[in-house]
Parts: C-alpha cells; structure tokens; sequence
C-alpha cells in the first residue's frame, strides 16, 4: 500500500511541475482586451517582413511567439474522392513586436482589395486618356466620360482600402501587451 501512495505522489508532483503557466500575449484596443494568445492557440498574422503565418502557438518565452505551422494537401484517391494528409510541418519564430497585422482576408473567392486596385488603375488611366484627348481634338472631348472614370478611379481606392482585412497593429488604438508569467 506504501508503494501505490508513493508512485501516485511522484505522479503528483511529476503533474505539478509540467503544469507551469506560459506567458501570454493580449490583443487590446485602449485598455479592452480583445483576444489573448498563449501556447496552445491558433493564431494567424503578417509579419514586418510580408510572411503570412496562419499557426499553432507552442509556446512564448521571452518575448518570442514558437510556432508550428502544418503544410496540407488534398490528395486524390482512384476511387474518385480526397484525403487530406499532413505534408510536413515548419517551425518559426517570431518577436511579438514584429507582428504587422492580426487576421487574414476572408476565404471569399471575391478579392475586393485587388478588384478595387483595377478599379483605380483603369480609372487612373481612362482620366489620362481623356486628358490627351481634350489637348488633342476638343471636339471629340467627352465630359461624361471624365467624369465617369475619376468616379471609376474614386471607387476603386474605396474598394481597396475597404478589402483590407485583419487588426493592423498600431492603428485605432490597437497594440499587443506581453506578460511574463514566469515571474
């Protein structure tokens, strides 16, 4: 009886000592705490440098995010239908500080920021042409069709500004606190 109440003891504190909290990093806006990232989380974002990171947090310490990200694909089988097998797996670290945004743009098939950048383009574009067209031959110049394409330029940078998705760090009040837990 002595024996099982020492193993389960070891298994007590073996537990215990595992179980130690790991520091958190806390999305806030003002003083509000909007989401809180710790290992163990899914967390998506756009480094400083343009990497995109859609992974599972291992673990932060010292100011740095451990993340695991997994490469997916879908494989067809003869029979007609996919399976969805784990390629392989890649590791990153990151400093909190260098988190751009947090999010990603929806899963829509619609790109709203790149169709908005046409927009602009074209209508940019339509407004020049028009331009040499008035220098050209006044006659053929058509007011409406200026009109229309500095509406057309107009739009497309709405569109643009509009499709951009995701918390961007620094703006509107929000910024990422991190907390040491092991104090």
């Amino acid at each position: 009886m002595k024996i099982i109440a020492s193993v389960l003891m070891l298994f007590v504190v073996c537990q215990s000592v595992a179980g130690q909290a790991s520091d958190i990093i806390i999305l806030k806006k003002g003083r509000k705490a909007i989401a809180r990232y710790y290992s163990g989380t899914h967390i998506n974002f756009t480094a400083d440098n343009g990497a995109y990171r859609d992974a599972e947090i291992v673990q932060i310490k010292n100011d740095s995010i451990y993340l695991q990200e997994f490469l997916i694909q879908r494989i067809p089988t003869t029979l007609g239908f996919y399976i969805t097998d784990t390629a392989g797996s890649f590791r990153y670290v990151y400093h909190y500080k260098q988190i751009r945004n947090i999010g990603k743009d929806s899963d829509r098939k619609f790109n709203v920021s790149g169709s908005g950048a046409a927009l602009l383009g074209g209508g940019i574009i339509l407004t020049l042409a028009s331009g040499v067209v008035y220098l050209a031959d006044r006659e053929k110049f058509s007011p409406s069709l200026l009109g229309a394409s500095v509406g057309l330029g107009a739009l497309g940078y709405f569109m643009s500004k509009a499709g951009r998705k995701g918390i961007i760090i620094g703006k509107k009040g929000y910024h990422l606190e991190y907390i040491n837990m092991r104090k």
